[in-house]
């Protein structure tokens, strides 16, 4: 059982990270083609992001093309 406990923190851990360097390959991106919308809300940057999806960098649409955008 102590194991099994050890194991949850870990797993989230190493989500949390994967998570936020996925964010972080498009950030630049985002403050390059979308810095107008950066306040709008998530939903209004992606939206921009895709729009300039030829633009970005291949991590940005990597990131993307991982979480079906």
């Amino acid at each position: 059982m102590t194991r099994f406990l050890f194991v949850i923190p870990l797993a989230l851990m190493a989500s949390a990270a994967s998570a936020q360097q996925g964010g972080d390959a498009c950030t630049r991106d985002a403050s390059r083609f979308c810095r107008a919308h950066l306040n709008d809300g998530d939903q209004v940057v992606l939206a921009c992001l895709k729009q300039n999806r030829a633009r970005l960098s291949k991590g940005c649409q990597q990131v993307l093309a991982s979480h079906g955008q």
